[in-house]
């Protein structure tokens, strides 16, 4: 394991971590207590153009790491990490790379959180390696969502492809895109846009975005974890945006009724990113749920 920055701050560069688990290079953001004993939180992000572990979750890193040794992976063909040809459905791929890359830090169990894609990848990896899943944090997860009355697909979705499709991606779609993972659009600043637009028109970004997608196509059924709900047994506590316009909130109440350990908190007036919407509300209720009697 190497390390790109060092430091004890929480900006993008001296928290940035590289390791290599399992054949793949996997950045992480890693800050908070070093003691062996310290509770671990690993965070994973959602996709779409020009996503990264930062990307969604740098606001929160100082927060959870008063509490927790937190680190906020960059998930295969995302970010600063890899972007192989995946030879199974993104999922499961993706669960087995951070089982993976806990097994390379000496890490033997963690809480693990996910929103959306990373929300997907949190419920296999609940699934896949139970033993190395404590509690888990779902902020409208892919997969685990049954929409029974929602269009399909939803707005969001139909910007994402959007996006991709184009021969030339622009800011305004970057823009659109963005605009409906949240309910208030102050939420999408310039700076955001611009962020998450030269990432995405990285030729590696484009390749890696380009092989989930494939994976996705290919692997279809890795995607109905709705299906296997009932056999998610880890403490869960699934959060949701009432006015979701990505994973709308009526395809929380399947996965809500068939998990035997699950609980369903929605935050009002909020889109997809409830957990940008409502920082403090959010992670003040994560802590609780985390840190919590069992």
């Amino acid at each position: 394991m190497t390390s790109e920055t060092k430091g004890t701050d929480h900006t993008r560069a001296g928290t940035s971590r590289v390791a290599e688990a399992e054949g793949l290079r996997l950045r992480y953001h890693e800050a908070g207590p070093q003691d062996p004993e310290a509770p671990v939180l690993v965070m994973l992000h959602g996709g779409g153009p020009g996503a990264s572990a930062w990307s969604t979750f740098g606001h929160l890193l100082p927060g959870f790491a008063r509490h927790f040794r937190t680190l906020l992976v960059d998930q295969p063909g995302f970010g600063a990490s890899d972007k192989p040809e995946l030879d199974r459905d993104f999922y499961s791929f993706s669960a087995a790379a951070v089982a993976a890359l806990l097994d390379e830090l000496g890490i033997a169990r963690a809480h693990v959180a996910g929103t959306s894609l990373g929300g997907g990848a949190c419920v296999r990896m609940a699934l896949d390696h139970p033993d190395k899943v404590d509690r888990l944090l779902l902020m409208a997860p892919g997969g685990l969502s049954l929409n029974v009355f929602s269009a399909d697909p939803p707005e969001g979705v139909r910007r994402l492809v959007e996006f991709g499709a184009a021969p030339e991606p622009t800011r305004e779609a970057m823009r659109a895109f963005l605009t409906t993972l949240v309910h208030d659009p102050a939420h999408v600043t310039d700076e955001l846009v611009e962020e998450r637009y030269a990432d995405a028109l990285d030729p590696e970004a484009r390749r890696g975005a380009q092989r989930v997608g494939a994976a996705f196509a290919r692997w279809p059924e890795g995607a109905l974890l709705w299906r296997e709900a009932h056999r998610v047994t880890r403490p869960t506590l699934l959060t949701w945006g009432r006015e979701d316009r990505v994973n709308p909130l009526d395809g929380a109440f399947v996965a809500l009724k068939a998990m035997p350990d699950a609980r369903l908190h929605v935050f009002p007036r909020c889109g997809h990113l409830a957990f940008t919407e409502r920082a403090d509300e959010f992670r003040r209720l994560a802590v609780d749920f985390l840190t919590g009697p069992a």
